[in-house]
């Protein structure tokens, strides 16, 4: 998960792992639920979350949830949705966030085990 600011600023990053799930949609989906879960502990009331798995975002688009594999998932992160109108989630292809990818990728390596944050700016700052 990375976090920008309104003007597109990175302000932190965080990377969870899921040990024992090789199934990527439901990586995709937990990894979303835990950034929505915590914009709501931290009390955001605007926030726009952007993936790159676009089967993902079209199943909470379509509010597809038949799928047994992630449907309970997919409920719990629709319903934050319709109780806090000011988020939304559109599909960004990879080629179009490589800046957060990469953020993303260096949050998981530095805590492969944990969901913590760190400070972007400064972890950037020192390797320039």
């Amino acid at each position: 998960m990375v976090r920008l600011n309104e003007v597109g600023r990175l302000l932190c990053a965080a990377g969870v792992q899921f040990p024992y799930l090789d199934d990527p949609m439901v990586v995709e989906l937990l990894t979303l639920r835990e950034a929505v879960r915590w914009c709501l502990a931290s009390g955001f009331l605007l926030m726009r979350f952007e993936g790159d798995a676009k089967v993902v975002i079209d199943k909470i688009c379509r509010a597809d949830v038949h799928d047994s594999r992630v449907g309970t998932i997919l409920e719990e992160i629709m319903q934050i949705f319709r109780e806090n109108p000011g988020f939304t989630v559109r599909f960004v292809g990879r080629e179009n966030n490589r800046v957060a990818h990469m953020v993303a990728r260096q949050a998981l390596s530095l805590f492969p085990t944990t969901c913590r944050y760190f400070d972007f700016q400064n972890w950037l700052a020192s390797r320039m």
